[in-house]
Parts: structure tokens; sequence; C-alpha cells
């Protein structure tokens, strides 16, 4: 490539003439530094390559058989446009988007700079495990609770113990294999046929497995989108599981409404105040449903701390299944009659084993 070295006076020089392949007065193009805007690639070439071109524009074109190039590299360096190789760029594709992607699965995952297939691999087949585990577990648990659901509805309506009961050989069958649960306070918590309302933290989808271990038979709220899931959905619904739809005030009263009649008639039932699961594992806001059910029925309101489900299956994780434990905290119960103050007090309990983790 040969590139003639006259200079440049002016780079920003821009000058306006009429193009000689063009006869009609009407069209116009810009001289640019050798580049012939407005006209196509063999226009230019024949322009830039002529007789009619001044000096600045032959000194900055290069040979004729170099014509299909867009940039010289005298013009890269004069004005510092960047110079595109096709060739080259098919070449390294590949490599390029395989970076993009690592770094972008780097930044998804918390804590994690390692490439996608050497980290995530072992959680992967562990979830996988989990999910195989309990699919089988609940298929044959499943026919067990379709049978014996008419006499739970005959002689135990309201707490379904029986169905409770298939729901821990559930629970206990799925989390075995994979994590251990350590328990602390059990004596805290109280006798099985008084209700009481539970309140937890919520940190991870295990939460409600790891609590059903515990034995007692407690209502507990949910989407009404899970109760259309073949097996998981049917058991929820014969375990008196109450439903909800979210961002609806009209759903939300109608759940308290019906939380306040099962303890009534001597059901207990479970809240996660916090409304959803954290992502971050710190403790969030408390809502007041559940201390204004328990104020209202003058039932204790019984704390418990979960610990570990969160690092095991990360909210908004649930495909893993990391290797740990979980460690279950029972509190005292608090009794009052003012939702705010029970609110205050449960909340502490728990953020203060929280907080002795971390």
């Amino acid at each position: 490539m040969e590139v003639a070295s006259h200079p440049i006076h002016n780079p920003l020089h821009l000058s306006y003439r009429r193009s000689s392949l063009c006869p009609s007065s009407s069209l116009r193009f810009y001289e640019c530094r050798g580049l012939f805007v407005g006209h196509s690639p063999i226009s230019r070439a024949i322009l830039r390559n002529s007789d009619n071109s001044d000096n600045l524009s032959a000194s900055l074109c290069i040979k004729r058989k170099h014509v299909g190039k867009l940039w010289t590299y005298h013009l890269q360096q004069e004005l510092n446009w960047p110079c595109f190789d096709y060739e080259l760029n098919k070449r390294n594709k590949l490599q390029r988007h395989t970076v993009v992607r690592s770094e972008l699965v780097g930044n998804g995952i918390p804590n994690s700079s390692y490439s996608l297939s050497e980290s995530k691999l072992g959680s992967k087949v562990r979830g996988v495990c989990f999910y195989v585990v309990t699919a089988i577990a609940a298929i044959f648990l499943f026919v067990l609770m379709l049978v014996q659901h008419p006499f739970v509805l005959l002689f135990d309506r309201y707490q379904r113990k029986a169905q409770f009961f298939i729901a821990k050989i559930w629970a206990l069958l799925t989390v075995s294999p994979f994590f251990r649960i350590k328990y602390e306070g059990l004596e805290n918590l109280p006798p099985p046929n008084a209700p009481a309302v539970y309140v937890s933290n919520h940190q991870s989808y295990l939460d409600i497995y790891t609590l059903l271990t515990l034995g007692r038979s407690f209502k507990f709220i949910s989407k009404t989108g899970i109760f259309l899931f073949p097996i998981i959905g049917w058991a929820m619904f014969m375990l008196g599981v109450i439903p909800l739809k979210r961002m609806d005030s009209r759903s939300q009263l109608e759940c308290l409404k019906q939380c306040i009649e099962l303890v009534k008639k001597g059901a207990s039932v479970l809240f996660f105040p916090e409304g959803t699961r954290s992502k971050d594992g710190k403790l969030g806001t408390f809502k007041k449903g559940a201390f204004s059910v328990a104020a209202k029925t003058k039932v204790p309101v019984v704390p418990i701390t979960l610990v570990g489900t969160g690092e095991i299956m990360p909210s908004g994780m649930e495909g893993i299944l990391n290797f740990g434990s979980v460690r279950v905290v029972v509190h005292k119960p608090v009794e009052g009659s003012d939702p705010e103050v029970l609110c205050k007090e449960v909340r502490n309990k728990i953020a203060s084993v929280l907080e002795q983790q971390s």
C-alpha cells in the first residue's frame, strides 16, 4: 500500500464541489479528506483516483486494487478513526463472546469471580437430585394423603394432624440426604393441641421443608398459582394451606380473616412477616398481620429463627443446592394485646440470633 507524503495543513478542511460523475446540477457532495460522502464505493474509488481530484484527496487514498478498504492507516493515524478488520473480528468472535459471558456470570453471583463450568456444577447436580428425591417422595406419600383425606375432614377438619404427619415424613425424606438440621429450644414449642401463631424469618425455598420437620400442624399462606402444580399443589390443598393473591388488598384481608377463624377453632398458623424471601440474608421489615391475628385471638406468638437455608439455596437461585447445615432456634412464646409491641419484640428476638451468626 503506497500513501503519498503530501503534508496536511488543515485537518478539518471541508471543500464543497460538484461531482463530475453526476451531470445533474442538484446532486452535490462533500469531499472530506478524500472521503466522498454521498456516492457508492465504486464512484468514490473513481473520484479518488481521477485527475480531477486535488492533491489533498489523492494523498489520502490508496491504490485502486485496495479500493475495497474503507479506511487507510494514514486516515486512522490522522483522524484517530477505528480501523475495522472483518477477518480478524471473525476469527476472534468466539473468544470475545466467551470472555463477556464469564464476566456476566461472575457479576450475577455475589463473591464469584470463577468461570461458570467449574463453580456451580456440583451445586447444580445436587439441586437436580434434590428435586428428584422430593418429587418421588411426594408421589408415593400423596397417595396416602388422598386415601385418608375423607377421614381427616370428618374427624380433624381444622388441625389435620394426620396430613401434617405425612408432610413431616416428606420433608425429612427430602432434606436428610442433603443437609443436617440442628434444633435449639424445642422445649419452647407449645403442645401439639394448643393453637399458636408461629413467626419465622424467610430466606429460602427450603424454609417450609425445615419448619415441617418440627412436627407441628400449622396452616401457612401461599400464592394461588402454586395450587395448580400437580401433586405438590394438591397436597397443599389437603393440608389446608391458605391461598393468597399478591398485590390484592381484598385477598389479604380475606387471608387474615381466615387465619383468625382457624385459630379460634384450635388450629395454628405460620407467618413469614417479611412477606418474601430475603435477597441478601438480612432481616427485612415485619408486617403486622400475624401479630394482629395473635392479639385478636389472644394466643401466643412463637418466634423461630432459621439460619443457613439462604446459603444452601439462595433466593432467586432455586436450581442449585450448596453444602451446609441449617440451624433452627425456637424462642420462648410472646404474648400481648398490642400488635405493634408484639411485632417489635418478636423481630428483636429473631434479629439477635442472626446478628450473632454474622
